[in-house]
């Protein structure tokens, strides 16, 4: 199956998720290319929109490949390419570091005025293009459960079967639209696969200010 684009996959997630439309839910896309997605769905299900900050841990000399995966808090999940890999602690501390320094830069530009809305007692969707080994989305997954949501949800286009398997332990429920089992790139799949840019990430976010509790 190939995407027409992320809108069009958004459109479809959301239609699977209708069942969450005007319970508030609390939909959280993972940057940058996953948050226009998050933004459709987050629409068509009256929610709430926000980001969930984490970013994949490259594999020595092959940056693009993931061996695991930070949150903005500093914890790292590493998947099993980390061990057939034989990376060393050392890397994996410095390899840390610098994606953590990253999120940071990025909650400074996506949120400056504000803290991460709050997922506890909620419905929570978190929202991804496209899913290759899953370590990114278990990051975020993870960070969440933490923060005692009601409900966590991940939605995503497509991914392998062997990483939906590994996030189903992780989420309360997985929307996986593509299971092939040939597997190379995400974008392989989406017929326009342009780069969502820091600039447009903003502009959502800013577009969908938090809710204020009455009498806030």
């Amino acid at each position: 199956m190939r995407f027409q684009s992320r809108e069009q996959a958004a459109s479809l997630l959301a239609e699977k998720l209708v069942a969450y439309k005007g319970q508030n839910a609390l939909v959280l896309g993972i940057p940058r290319g996953a948050v226009p997605m998050a933004r459709i769905i987050a629409d068509a299900l009256d929610g709430e929109l926000d980001v969930v900050l984490v970013h994949k841990l490259g594999a020595p000399g092959q940056p693009e490949l993931a061996i695991g995966a930070v949150d903005e808090t500093g914890h790292v999940y590493l998947g099993d390419h980390a061990r057939d890999l034989g990376v060393s602690a050392d890397y994996v501390r410095q390899e840390r570091e610098a994606q953590l320094k990253a999120l940071q830069r990025r909650r400074a530009l996506y949120t400056p005025y504000r803290l991460p809305i709050d997922p506890a007692g909620r419905t929570v969707i978190v929202v991804d293009n496209g899913i290759a080994t899953g370590s990114t989305m278990i990051a975020a997954l993870r960070t969440l459960r933490s923060r005692k949501p009601a409900r966590l949800i991940a939605a995503f286009a497509v991914a392998p079967p062997s990483a939906v398997r590994r996030i189903r332990a992780e989420a309360d429920e997985v929307l996986c639209l593509a299971e092939p089992e040939e597997f190379f790139a995400v974008g392989e799949f989406f017929e326009d696969f342009s780069q969502v840019t820091d600039d447009e990430v903003i502009a959502i976010l800013h577009g969908a200010e938090p809710r204020r509790a009455v009498g806030e």
